[in-house]
């Protein structure tokens, strides 16, 4: 193999974890508003899933002190697919171990990013059996169409915030052999954002700048739903259910994704999203660059992004009158 041959070892983005304070609160948001199904259980941890989510579960939702990322996941293509990131992963110095005996998949090997946040490398899974009663009538889906709430369809991607996110985009691409399809550089030349993608959707997740220096927080998880008028209607269910939404529903300049945001109980952002026909079919697909003066026109129809983008984030900053730092807002989000 050339040494200049795309890696694509890694499949897809398989489920996130998120921590949440108020464990309760937060799988009522999930069940009875996004419209997620649940689908195990096992200590601290409630397993959740979108109805076109092919393996178990798409969302580890565990109860915790505080909110933000556990671990993210990512299903590699082959168990040789897999050894391969592993060795890579070792020879780049990374310490990576062994977590077992997880609900839905085998071994998961988990590794740290340059930032400190947790990821995990599988193969072998569990693929999702409805149960009688949520047994779709076609038997190319995986589940009934739950007519709950939002009815969220499937994970599609997340966004963690990394002190030196040019850092973490190479820890990825030289390791994972993840592809950048779209950054923001600032004038300074610091790389502010970051959208990695494994397969042919435009990206599985990506990383801004965190503007008050400390690693390993997180941005927003992102659930798909089927359309844009999906998007407008969800945004009455958040409506009528009491749910803040943060802003939106617009449309990103970056990526160009439909979206709503909103916080769920236990604090995490959630993006419910249309990302449209944004496929990345080129294999030689040339990264698009983002400028700084570009970015502060803010979204694609002139939305500006609104100020908590860039200060809101998980876990929550420690309190200013204690850690002694400025925690005023200075980055440039998605």
């Amino acid at each position: 193999m050339a040494d200049d041959e795309p890696i694509l070892d890694i499949a897809h983005l398989g489920h996130v974890e998120l921590l949440t304070p108020k464990p309760e609160e937060s799988l009522r948001f999930f069940v009875d508003v996004m419209g997620m199904t649940e689908s195990g259980r096992r200590g601290d941890s409630v397993y959740l899933r979108g109805w076109d989510d092919y393996e178990r579960y798409s969302l580890q939702l565990t109860a915790s002190r505080t909110s933000g990322l556990g671990h993210a996941a990512f299903r590699a293509r082959s168990p040789w697919a897999l050894e391969r990131r592993l060795a890579a992963l070792r020879a780049d110095g990374a310490e990576v171990w062994a977590q077992e005996g997880e609900l839905g998949h085998g071994t998961g090997w988990r590794f740290r990013d340059p930032d400190g946040h947790v990821f995990e490398l599988y193969y072998d899974t569990e693929w999702y059996e409805a149960p009688p009663e949520r047994r779709p009538a076609l038997k190319n889906q995986a589940e009934r169409y739950p007519a709950r709430g939002v009815n969220v369809r499937r994970l599609d991607h997340f966004n963690c915030l990394a002190v030196d996110v040019r850092a973490n985009r190479a820890f990825f691409e030289r390791n994972l052999g993840l592809r950048c399809t779209e950054r923001i550089e600032l004038d300074t030349g610091e790389e502010a954002g970051m959208w990695l993608t494994s397969n042919n959707k435009s990206y599985d997740f990506a990383f801004t700048k965190e503007a008050h220096g400390i690693p390993g927080r997180f941005h927003h998880v992102t659930f798909a739903l089927d359309s844009r008028e999906a998007i407008l209607q969800a945004a009455d269910t958040f409506l009528e259910a009491g749910v803040f939404i943060e802003t939106g529903p617009h449309k990103h300049a970056v990526q160009q994704t439909f979206f709503l945001y909103v916080y769920e109980p236990g604090g995490n952002r959630v993006e419910v999203a249309h990302a449209g026909a944004r496929l990345i079919l080129a294999p030689d697909w040339k990264t698009i660059t983002w400028t700084e003066a570009e970015r502060r026109r803010g979204q694609a129809w002139g939305l500006k992004t609104i100020e908590s983008f860039h200060t809101h984030g998980t876990p929550p900053l420690p309190d200013p009158e204690t850690s002694g730092g400025d925690l005023s807002g200075t980055g440039i989000a998605s």
